[in-house]
């Protein structure tokens, strides 16, 4: 069965047994009913062992947080491989296969870790494909205040989600759009988007919403609550650091240094050293509006 998905304008394709869309519900609101939908990328999903790496060269093993996915890397030819597991020190629990090109891709995985498989496939592609459309992937929190949407930017642990927790106890009317992996856009009419996805890391909240990005803001723990904002020196490796992309091409880390440095053109960036309080939200938000 295949069902055709669209992200942040961008369509993709995911064909796979019956049974496996039981275990997608964050990608139901993003379902296009449109057969014949011209497509970035189809992923086809695979019922049977996981294939062997022999034959193929290593590129990359990329292992950078003990509590994020270790993703090794392979090429042969044009093609690419990656082996995914949950945990660094985990086992492979499935297997991609992606043309140069980004647009086919077969994946295999064991059937008890079926969402994880999917959802890591998914978004790797996603962020591969549309490297070359003016598009983002980013780590981000995103609350959304008064129809303008507020970036939270850090490393895993630096408090995001509970900087936007902080958004809603200080104003009731502001509501989360996506806690780990919006899409950014930079729109023909020089202005940003920021688009809700099916990737929102353990806060389930799969908004098929968009808004325009008022501000970016990197946070990080201190005690008290000061924000400063960035030059477009300072905050670039902020960005870099937080965009999602395959590092060891350079020709699609060149379309995303275009886009971030466009970005940075039009969105002004903050840094917000802060205590998890609401008086925080208020300070980032006074200043992120003037």
């Amino acid at each position: 069965m295949k069902r055709i998905y669209q992200i942040a304008d961008h369509k993709m394709a995911i064909d796979a047994p019956e049974h496996y869309f039981d275990v997608l519900p964050n990608y139901a609101p993003f379902i296009i009913d449109e057969t014949d939908a011209t497509c970035m990328f189809i992923i086809r999903v695979h019922e049977q062992d996981l294939p062997s790496t022999e034959g193929w060269n290593h590129v990359y093993t990329d292992q950078s947080d003990e509590d994020m996915p270790r993703i090794e890397m392979y090429r042969r030819d044009e093609d690419w491989l990656f082996c995914v597991s949950m945990s660094r020190e985990g086992v492979i629990e499935s297997i991609m296969r992606c043309s140069a090109d980004w647009k086919e891709v077969d994946l295999y995985l064991r059937p008890q870790t079926a969402r994880f498989a999917i959802d890591n496939a998914a978004m790797l592609v996603y962020a591969f494909a549309s490297a070359d459309k003016a598009t983002l992937l980013f780590h981000s929190s995103v609350t959304v205040r008064d129809g303008k949407a507020y970036m939270f930017l850090g490393h895993s642990g630096t408090g995001k989600s509970t900087h936007s927790q902080q958004w809603k106890a200080a104003f009731p009317e502001a509501h989360l759009l996506n806690d780990d992996n919006p899409v950014v856009r930079l729109q023909p009419d020089n202005t940003v988007r920021v688009y809700g996805s099916p990737w929102s890391g353990k806060t389930p909240c799969y908004r098929n919403e968009s808004a325009p990005v008022q501000a970016l803001v990197q946070l990080a723990q201190a005690p008290e609550n000061v924000i400063t904002r960035l030059k477009m020196t300072q905050a670039y490796p902020y960005i870099l650091a937080s965009v999602s992309g395959l590092k060891v091409l350079p020709q699609m880390m060149d379309r995303l240094y275009e886009s971030i440095a466009k970005l940075l053109e039009l969105t002004p960036v903050y840094r917000l050293e802060c205590l998890p309080n609401p008086a925080a939200a208020q300070l980032c938000a006074q200043t992120c509006s003037l």
